[in-house]
């Protein structure tokens, strides 16, 4: 395997690196890219070929000049058992979290809890699939992202079917100090998520996905606390409703994020 070093003089910002990195990922021979924004440096692990990345660095005009081209050992394996580690935490995590939630949002009648269970339940489903896109071909990466994406519509379309149903039936209300226990304990369980999957420094479009969904994680987690203060005080479960339904927009903001990132 080869490691060649490009000083890329017009990569001055995310956009340009992330362009930078479709492009090569175009070529089979491409294995790994790694950019640095700070010293301008582009690094490209590839089996062989290397000419094919000089001509495309050369049509981008990006005033790209060579540094150094080595021979070294395969490091993909190294990465992608970052990824299966990371990926295989995150996992339980969101299947023992969502288990948790969900017996909590039934016991506690809150449909806020609900709605994140079944978040929690959609990710662990989503880095299920991510483990068996890892060393895998990109376009099976991307295949993948979609699938992930349709999951978590399925699954918001559903929850709006039962926030509706709630919304006009005589539901009682929810239990305040369950909603806060369970949210608090999620928070954290969803930070600690995120932090591993940052910690693998992937940008694999299947990693990007499992990221952007724990990410939308948190704020839902957040958005279950605010909605239990709001109970408390109005004695009511329209907030744990509006909640619900919000989280559930989410789900599909972060659905179509997916799309655009596996396209």
């Amino acid at each position: 395997m080869k490691k060649i070093t490009f000083h890329i003089a017009k990569m001055d910002c995310p956009s340009d690196a992330t362009l930078i990195e479709m492009k090569l990922k175009s070529l089979p021979s491409v294995r790994q890219i790694e950019t640095d924004l700070t010293n301008r440096h582009l690094r490209v692990y590839l089996d062989d070929d290397s000419q094919a990345v000089f001509s495309l660095l050369g049509d981008m005009n990006l005033q790209a000049s060579l540094l150094s081209e080595t021979e070294i050992r395969d490091v993909s394996i190294q990465a992608q058992s970052q990824e299966r580690t990371a990926l295989k935490l995150v996992l339980l995590i969101n299947f023992l979290f969502f288990l948790f939630e969900l017996t909590a949002g039934i016991l506690g009648d809150s449909m806020g809890l609900i709605a994140d269970s079944l978040d929690m339940l959609a990710d662990a489903l989503v880095y299920g699939l991510a483990l068996y896109a890892v060393g895998g071909a990109i376009e099976r990466k991307k295949q993948v992202a979609c699938v992930a994406g349709v999951l978590q519509v399925l699954l918001a379309i559903i929850g709006f079917w039962e926030v509706i149903r709630r919304f006009f039936g005589a539901e009682s209300e929810p239990h305040v100090s369950t909603m806060l226990m369970v949210a608090s304990l999620a928070l954290i369980a969803n930070a600690t998520c995120v932090w591993l999957l940052q910690k693998a420094k992937s940008k694999e479009a299947h990693i990007q996905a499992s990221l952007i969904f724990t990410s939308y994680d948190v704020i839902a987690n957040l958005g279950v606390m605010l909605a239990a203060g709001l109970v408390y005080f109005f004695h009511s479960p329209l907030p744990d409703l509006i909640v619900g339904a919000l989280i559930f927009i989410l789900v599909i903001e972060g659905a179509v994020r997916i799309f655009k990132l596996a396209r």
